[in-house]
């Protein structure tokens, strides 16, 4: 094996390694935006049913 081979071999898992965090911290991401999304739908939905509650009271 030359020194080229082992350059590319290094390179490659290099790549890889960088490539899996990446792609973990993009996914670790958009589950936080989505799980955001949901909570704002969630709340948004609890606040008009709590507004028509207790406006009906009055």
């Amino acid at each position: 094996m030359n020194r080229n081979t082992v350059w590319t071999i290094v390179g490659v898992v290099v790549a890889i390694l960088i490539a899996w965090f990446l792609v973990n911290i993009l996914f670790s991401l958009l589950w936080f935006i989505g799980k955001l999304v949901v909570v704002l739908v969630v709340a948004a939905i609890v606040f008009f049913v709590l507004r028509s509650v207790f406006a009906r009271e009055r």
